[in-house]
């Protein structure tokens, strides 16, 4: 799920080679086919896969002479291993290729404007979808490669917003599906130059999907922000600056944390690591999360209180055996309280105002930023892992440490949530 003209095609592409022929790079950590395999290729129109996916794989389709010189290697196939596709000049309805452990894949090239008659009937190892398809149609797609245990795949700019596609993917969780995710700052063969020019040059509404592949959610984003505006470089942490970590517990979804630092002087807070790993125990998050600091005092939610059925310990002093500061009490507002929403308003008004910056490098951080979002005027709660764990970092900022500073304890004399230095 990228921007537009970042390289999702050809990757898509480079991907389908490999496994038409069997001829994998060294360093390839991918699914492999040691045997033929039966693909199908297809986008919008048949005009549109002839001129990106068949031009890509095969080469340029006006020119018969080019044929061979795609992702596709020329040895591998010949011309007279293909069938042109009636109604499209120039389009491919199948070629043949030639595998490397001696057999011979095929591939067929569709399109979404045939309907959903013209994707049923055959058994697939692999289908891909360039740009995203009707739900009927990858619904149709996907059910080819059942039988084999096969896959399929999309390469796509999410240009229709959160559309039933896009949410399989982004809200129902599937150790069956992944998203990967690219920006047009990952896209190096632009200069800086000319990403900026790229970027100014599309519709202001647009531009979160065009250039960073963000579905278009409109007035439901809880963030309204440009990603610009709370992006900044790393920057070594001044040793009196105070720092504090937030954590949100998971399982299914992922645990998560984010650690702060607190530009006091000017109050501009900087989100300057995270982390996010699910289906792992305490023992395995502490143990990563140690190494942000000794002392690093830690913010948890209410549901840190929770006991655990085995040991018979709450969840937060789970994290606290295995070494975390984790704070005496769950994460609240000085007065007490606790709102989803006043947390939410409140990383807003510091993104607006210019005092929540966030490290560049922070992708998994990014990503959730970027997805977070409303349905009926409720916060969607899937993928806001890492935008917890900030939040509740915020709310007790007031509790943030130098590191340099050893860690409070509760006092055994100053009464109930009483501290000492």
């Amino acid at each position: 799920m990228a921007g537009n003209q970042l390289g999702k095609t050809y990757s898509g592409a480079a991907e389908l080679a490999y496994h038409l022929t069997g001829d994998y790079p060294a360093d390839w950590n991918g699914r492999r086919f040691d045997r033929p395999v039966r693909a199908w290729a297809g986008s919008k129109t048949g005009e549109v896969t002839r001129d990106g996916v068949q031009r890509l794989l095969v080469g340029e389709p006006k020119d018969r002479a080019q044929w061979g010189t795609g992702l596709i290697p020329a040895a591998t196939f010949t011309t007279d291993d293909t069938s042109s596709r009636q109604g499209v000049a120039d389009a491919l309805d199948s070629v043949t290729v030639q595998h490397k452990s001696g057999g011979r894949s095929t591939l067929g090239f569709k399109s979404y404007d045939q309907g959903r008659e013209k994707w049923q009937g055959e058994t697939l190892d692999i289908v891909w979808f360039d740009e995203e398809p009707p739900e009927d149609i990858y619904s149709e797609g996907l059910t080819r490669t059942n039988a084999t245990g096969g896959m399929a795949f999309m390469t796509f700019t999410p240009l229709l917003g959160m559309s039933n596609v896009v949410r399989r993917f982004l809200s129902d969780k599937s150790p069956d599906r992944h998203v990967t995710t690219m920006t047009i700052d990952d896209a190096e063969h632009y200069s800086p130059e000319q990403r900026a020019r790229i970027i100014a040059s599309y519709p202001a509404h647009e531009r979160e999907a065009r250039t960073k592949g963000v579905p278009t959610l409109g007035s439901g984003r809880i963030f309204p922000v440009p990603e610009e505006s709370i992006r900044c470089e790393p920057l070594a942490i001044p040793r009196h600056w105070p720092l504090i970590g937030g954590i949100d517990f998971g399982w299914d979804h992922p645990t998560a944390a984010a650690k702060l630092a607190w530009d006091r002087d000017a109050d501009i807070v900087y989100v300057v690591a995270a982390y996010r790993v699910k289906e792992a125990t305490p023992v395995i998050h502490a143990g990563a999360l140690k190494s942000w600091g000794p002392t690093l005092p830690w913010a948890w939610p209410h549901d840190g209180l929770q006991h655990d059925k085995g040991s018979g310990l709450a969840l937060a002093e789970q994290y606290r055996t295995q070494g975390l500061s984790m704070l005496p009490d769950r994460a609240t507002f000085p007065d007490g309280s606790n709102g989803v929403e006043a947390g939410l308003m409140e990383m807003l008004d510091r993104m607006q105002t210019g005092r929540l910056k966030v490290f560049a490098h922070l992708s998994d951080w990014f990503d959730e930023f970027r997805l977070y979002h409303r349905e009926d005027g409720k916060v969607v709660k899937e993928y806001d892992d890492l935008m917890s764990a900030t939040r509740y970092a915020l709310m007790m900022l007031r509790n943030a440490m130098p590191a340099d500073r050893p860690t409070p304890r509760r006092s055994e004399h100053a009464g109930a949530g009483g501290w000492m230095g």
